[in-house]
C-alpha cells in the first residue's frame, strides 16, 4: 500500500481534433515498481536458481542473473501498458485503434516513466445528402486514328529490327555515344529511339548515319537518367555507333491471323471494343471520384490522425521499396515530379486523409442503407484478389491462410465500395458532355 506522500499518476489531456486525444502521462513510482517486478519475474522463468524452488527466489537474487537492458526494456513496456490502460479509464476514452506512443523517458533507478500517447477515438460523421448527387461524364467515342495507332503499335511489336544504311529517321533505334567536352574518358553509350529522347538530342540525331560525328550543345532535362548531367547544358560530341529500324509486317488478313483473329476487319473491331472498354472504365472512375467528392463536401467527417497517418506511412514505405528495387530513392522520384521529398510526403499524407475520410463515409452509407456482405460477395472478391496477385488455383487455400486478415479487410472494403458506388451512381444526376467540349 502506498503512503499518502507517494506521487500519483499524472495525466494531461489535449484534444487535437474530435477524434484524436493526446495524453501526457507521468507514471507513479508504484507503477514503475510493479513493471520492474513483473519484468524480473517473467524474464527469470528462463533460469533455474540453485537452492530455491521455482517461483520462490527473492527479486534481488533474480535481478543479478538478468541483463539490465532486458529488464529495462521489459519493465518499460509493462509500465506503459498498465499505465495507459489506467489513463484511458481515468479519462473515460473509447480507443478504437492502436495508440501511438512517443517521447518515452524511462528511468528504472529513479522510478520514473513518462511518455506521450496519441489516442484514436471512433470517427464522428454527420452524413449529408447522398442521393441525387451531381456529376459529369464524357460520351465515349473511338476514332479511326486511335484504332490505327493501336494497330501500328501491334505491328511495331511484331516487327523485326534490321540495320539500315541511311540517315536516322523518327522512330529508328540507335546506339549513340555522347562525350561531354572537357570530361576525360570515351563518353557514354545510350540506346535511344529517335524522336523520343529530349529536344536537343532528337534534333541532332535526325539525318545522322552510322559512324557520323557531330558537335552540339545539349540541354539535358531534369529527369535525365545520368544524374550528373540532369538539368545542365554542355558542349558534346555525339557519335552514332549503329542504326536499326523496325521492319513492320504488312497490314493485311495474314497479320490479323498471326494474332489469332479471322481477318483485318475483326482485328479493327476488336481493337475498337478494347479502346471503348478502357475509356468507359476511365470515365466511370472519373464519375465515382466526383460523386465521392460531392459526398465529402455534403458531409462532416472527423477521423483519428493515427488512421490516415498509418495509411500514409504504409504507402511511403511501399514507394521506397519499389524505388529501391529500381535503384532510385524517394528524393530522386520527388525531384523528377517537380517536388521536394518533404512536399511529396505532405501530399501523400493529404491524400491518405481524404481516402480514410471517404472510406468512413462509404461505411456510413452502407450502414444507413442496411446493406449486407453475402457469401457470394466474399467469394467473388477473394477470387478477384487472388487473380490480381497471380495466385495459382492449387495455392488458394495457402494464400487465404497466409494473408487472412489482410484479405478479409480488402474484401470488406471492396464490397462496401462496390455496393455503395452502384447505389450512388443509380441515383445520381449525371450530365453527359461532348468529348470535344469536355
Amino acid at each position: 500500500m502506498s503512503s499518502p506522500t507517494t506521487p500519483a499518476m499524472r495525466v494531461e489531456r489535449e484534444e487535437l481534433n474530435p477524434c484524436t486525444i493526446v495524453l501526457k502521462v507521468a507514471c507513479s513510482p508504484e507503477q514503475v515498481q510493479a513493471g520492474v517486478k513483473k519484468a524480473i519475474k517473467t524474464l527469470s522463468k528462463r533460469y533455474k536458481v540453485p537452492g530455491f524452488r521455482p517461483g520462490t527466489a527473492p527479486l534481488g537474487v533474480l535481478e543479478q542473473m538478468l541483463s539490465p537492458q532486458d529488464i529495462d526494456a521489459f519493465a518499460q513496456e509493462e509500465t506503459i501498458n498498465a499505465s495507459f490502460k489506467a489513463a484511458v479509464q481515468q479519462e473515460n476514452l473509447q480507443v478504437v485503434d492502436q495508440a501511438q506512443i512517443e517521447n518515452v523517458e524511462f528511468d528504472r533507478a529513479g522510478e520514473r516513466c513518462e511518455y506521450t500517447v496519441k489516442v484514436p477515438l471512433a470517427p464522428k460523421v454527420v452524413l449529408g445528402p447522398y442521393k441525387g448527387l451531381k456529376s459529369e461524364t464524357v460520351r465515349i467515342e473511338v476514332s479511326d486514328d486511335e484504332v490505327g495507332r493501336q494497330i501500328d503499335e501491334l505491328r511495331s511489336r511484331s516487327g523485326k529490327k534490321k540495320a539500315v544504311d541511311r540517315g536516322i529517321g523518327e522512330g529508328d533505334n540507335a546506339l549513340v555515344n555522347i562525350k561531354v567536352e572537357g570530361v576525360e574518358g570515351d563518353g557514354r553509350n545510350f540506346m535511344v529511339v529517335a524522336g523520343q529522347t529530349f529536344p536537343d538530342l532528337d534534333a541532332a540525331l535526325i539525318g545522322m548515319k552510322t559512324d557520323d560525328i557531330k558537335s552540339v550543345e545539349l540541354g539535358f532535362p531534369e529527369g535525365f537518367a545520368e544524374a550528373d548531367l540532369a538539368g545542365s547544358s554542355h558542349k558534346c560530341t555525339v557519335t552514332v555507333r549503329s542504326v536499326s529500324a523496325v521492319e513492320l509486317p504488312e497490314l493485311d488478313d495474314d497479320f490479323a491471323k498471326s494474332l489469332q483473329l479471322e481477318n483485318l476487319d475483326e482485328l479493327k473491331s476488336r481493337i475498337k471494343e478494347n479502346i471503348h472498354f478502357a475509356k468507359s472504365k476511365l470515365a466511370q472512375e472519373m464519375v465515382n471520384e466526383r460523386l465521392l467528392d460531392a459526398l465529402l463536401a455534403n458531409s462532416t467527417v472527423h477521423v483519428a490522425d493515427t488512421q490516415w497517418e498509418k495509411v500514409a506511412q504504409r504507402r511511403l514505405a511501399e514507394m521506397r521499396e519499389e524505388l529501391h528495387q529500381q535503384g532510385a530513392t524517394l528524393e530522386e522520384y520527388a525531384k523528377q515530379n517537380g517536388m521536394t521529398e518533404a512536399e511529396l510526403m505532405e501530399r501523400q499524407t493529404a491524400e491518405a486523409r481524404v481516402q480514410v475520410q471517404r472510406a468512413v463515409l462509404l461505411q456510413e452509407v452502407f450502414n444507413r442503407e442496411e446493406m449486407k456482405i453475402t457469401d457470394r460477395d466474399t467469394n467473388e472478391q477473394f477470387l478477384r484478389i487472388a487473380y490480381e496477385n497471380q495466385v495459382p488455383e492449387a495455392e488458394l487455400k495457402k494464400f487465404a491462410k497466409d494473408f487472412g486478415p489482410q484479405i478479409r479487410d480488402e474484401i470488406v472494403y471492396r464490397t462496401i465500395y462496390a455496393k455503395v458506388m452502384a447505389m450512388l451512381n443509380e441515383s445520381a444526376d449525371i450530365t453527359e458532355l461532348d468529348p470535344a467540349k469536355a
